[in-house]
């Protein structure tokens, strides 16, 4: 009789908060492979740079970053499908959003023996930006690897949650926690640490808004149920056959990895040793996006990397 009442009254919560928001006003949109994808650029000079989000992230992630690097480059960024304000197309795997990030290296023009562009990929995205440059590497100028190590370690929603994460209980589970702005500031608090400005109204929302669209539930189940994106670790070793510059950096207190993973990765890689950003989390380029600037800065100016001004 209780999980009657609690169902029927998911179905009416559900009803009542049924309205989607829009997307902010003012976004750029450009094709990308089979995805009508927002992007945003900074910079009118210097090496290409295209910034890679990781999962629950956007364009917007990169705010801080971007126009520092925008100094002495051209900074590209885009939103993955499933995230932000791209459109939601599935299936959201591996190859489907490698294939959207080379589309969009594509309709940017990029990857010709003159403007071959860093990729950076943040946690997930280091998936997507290692697949790029095994599909296309005479395209990539180099790769950075941020709080990342692109595996495939099949890691999924706890099992606990397998009723939980049916409708209509996540629809209203989703809804409830995305109004809470303690929840999201303590969320992302542990993600970036003390270094990390405090989240406003504004910041909230830049959090929450893109999980509010229409077509963004269905989308998060959708990839919820594919895990955490990743390539074989067999795979991922062939990056270093490829004589393409590689970067590994990672939060020196992120701990979403195990604490040896940035010399693991960089190590299968074939990456130099790598960049550890002291006092940061999971997310260096909101805490610390001097050094994070730095160290692609590096990568830019190694021997072998592509790109012009």
């Amino acid at each position: 009789m209780l999980l009657v009442a609690v169902t029927i009254a998911s179905f009416t919560y559900n009803a009542f908060t049924d309205d989607r928001a829009t997307p902010p006003p003012g976004l750029t949109y450009v094709q990308a492979a089979d995805v009508r994808t927002r992007y945003q650029t900074w910079g009118t000079s210097g090496p290409p740079v295209v910034l890679v989000h990781g999962a629950f992230e956007s364009v917007d992630t990169w705010s801080r970053l971007a126009p520092i690097l925008a100094r002495d480059h051209r900074v590209y960024a885009l939103d993955l499908t499933g995230y932000g304000y791209s459109q939601r197309r599935g299936p959201y795997t591996v190859d489907h959003l490698t294939r959207q990030l080379l589309g969009f290296l594509d309709a940017m023009r990029l990857g010709g023996p003159d403007e071959r562009p860093i990729l950076v990929g943040h946690s997930s995205g280091a998936a997507m930006v290692a697949e790029a440059t095994l599909r296309a590497p005479e395209r990539i100028g180099g790769v950075m690897l941020l709080d990342g190590d692109a595996l495939d370690t099949g890691a999924g929603p706890p099992a606990a949650l397998e009723y939980v994460l049916i409708d209509p209980f996540r629809t209203s589970l989703l809804r409830i926690g995305l109004g809470v702005d303690g929840l999201i500031r303590r969320m992302y608090d542990a993600q970036c640490g003390p270094e990390c400005p405090r989240l406003d109204g504004a910041g909230v929302d830049e959090w929450r808004r893109p999980f509010q669209v229409a077509g963004a539930e269905g989308a998060l189940w959708s990839m919820l149920g594919e895990g955490v994106l990743g390539v074989s670790a067999r795979r991922l070793a062939q990056l270093h056959e490829l004589h393409v510059p590689k970067s590994v950096v990672f939060g020196a207190d992120d701990d979403v990895f195990d604490a040896g993973t940035p010399t693991e990765t960089a190590a299968r890689i074939g990456a130099p040793t790598p960049t550890i950003i002291p006092k940061s989390r999971h997310l260096p380029m909101i805490s610390a996006p001097e050094a994070v600037a730095a160290a692609v800065r590096a990568l830019t100016s190694s021997p072998g990397a592509g790109g012009s001004g």
